[in-house]
């Protein structure tokens, strides 16, 4: 069977500087003249939808489905502006290990972030990944990331006419959630310790391979290969 690798984007892949923070607070102000209004909001794991439910509830505005929609039609402008003066930086051999991956028969590489689509886009895009990740499940498809990765294989399906069962997916993260949405469909999960969450708490997860980064790609191709 091919196997479908599912990559989370911030904390697993890359480190925008805190770009997407400064953005989502400068789409606020734009929108509504509340500054610092993600201050209150843990970003770990979850979705832009999510995330902005949660500042808009805790500054009590609604939010509306015209609302949304307009938030994140500014969002990708003040994304690009925040990631003009911060730096990105690229988690370790992901290059590495995303070329080898690619260069192995049935397997197959996609997203699974709660970033929305453009979002995630933008920030894999200084680092030339874009090319790796055909499709994804995203944060603009499902407010709750447990509905992920239905997404995920529903449209590999449709783009190269396989179906996979969720046990022949692998989400990679570096939260507790990632390793939720995996476990929610009972698909096998490797969790990083390179991004929000200290290790010692993915190791008290269910994740079935817990590393502290991903540089090792002939161990993760070896443990894939072997599921």
């Amino acid at each position: 069977m091919p196997k479908l690798i599912l990559f989370d984007v911030d904390g697993t892949l890359v480190d925008s500087g805190g770009a997407g923070r400064e953005a989502l607070d400068r789409t606020l102000l734009q929108l509504t003249g509340i500054g610092n209004g993600f201050q209150s909001v843990s970003f770990g794991g979850k979705t832009d939808m999510q995330i902005l439910r949660e500042a808009l509830s805790g500054h009590g505005l609604k939010t509306d489905r015209e609302f949304v929609g307009g938030f994140f039609d500014c969002y990708p402008t003040h994304l690009k502006a925040a990631m003009a003066t911060r730096t990105s930086l690229l988690k370790p051999r992901v290059r590495e290990l995303l070329q080898t991956l690619q260069g192995r028969s049935g397997i197959f590489l996609g997203l699974l972030t709660g970033n929305v689509e453009i979002g995630a886009r933008m920030k894999l895009e200084p680092f030339l990944l874009n090319s790796f990740f055909s499709f994804g499940a995203f944060g603009d498809d499902e407010e709750d990331r447990n509905l992920l990765l239905p997404v995920a294989v529903r449209r590999f399906t449709a783009r190269q006419g396989i179906a996979v069962d969720y046990s022949d997916c692998v989400v990679i993260g570096d939260t507790p959630q990632d390793v939720a949405c995996a476990k929610a469909f009972a698909a096998p999960c490797i969790a990083v310790g390179t991004g929000y969450s200290p290790i010692e708490h993915l190791h008290a997860t269910d994740a079935d391979l817990v590393l502290e980064d991903l540089s090792d790609a002939n161990l993760i191709v070896r443990w894939i290969e072997g599921l």
